[in-house]
């Protein structure tokens, strides 16, 4: 006895149900490439931009977009005669604290090796056309201790002398948090 074949129309998506969804998934979780930025305009120059004195104004938001704390930063940015950079940072948020932070940028092959005293998993710093592209893990005040955070770092030169900088803060996997800033050269 022959089993009949169902029609098309009976058959539905060829694909199995968990397959579909997996490709779902998949694709919900990719982002953007610096490849997609390597034609933008203008160019970033990390040597270039960060050289001199910065400001930068943002918010820090929780996970759910709310807006829990605004701050200002001034940033000394210098290279030295090996092209090793330093970012010393200081932040000034809305609640009166005080944070400092100075970053040490090496050369390395694929960009720059991103350091500082507060980041427990450093990064590589690497660009194309208009953005940077940083991922590290930070240690910031939480409560009465710290929490280990994982930094999602975009930054998008906009004009010659502004940059913008958003940051998704991440723990376990899950996003808990968004840091957006501007940074502009002081002239």
């Amino acid at each position: 006895m022959q089993i009949p074949r169902p029609s098309a129309e009976q058959a539905g998506p060829r694909l199995p149900l968990w397959l579909l969804l997996s490709v779902l998934v998949l694709a919900g979780c990719a982002g953007p490439s610096l490849d997609d930025y390597s034609d933008r305009e203008p160019q970033l120059i990390p040597e270039q931009f960060f050289e001199g004195e910065l400001t930068a104004r943002g918010v820090v938001k929780d996970w759910s977009g709310t807006v829990i704390r605004t701050f200002d930063a001034t940033i000394d940015a210098s290279w030295d005669a090996r092209g090793v950079g330093t970012l010393d940072e200081e932040f000034r948020f809305d609640d009166g604290e005080v944070q400092t932070r100075t970053w040490t940028l090496t050369p390395s092959d694929d960009g720059y090796h991103a350091d500082a005293g507060d980041v427990v998993e450093p990064g590589t710093m690497r660009w194309q056309g208009n953005t940077i592209h940083m991922n590290y893990v930070l240690r910031v005040p939480y409560g009465d201790g710290t929490i280990d955070v994982r930094m999602d770092d975009w930054m998008y030169l906009v004009t010659p002398d502004t940059l913008i900088n958003q940051t998704t803060m991440s723990k376990w996997g899950l996003d808990v948090g968004e840091v957006v800033l501007v940074i502009t050269q002081n002239q």
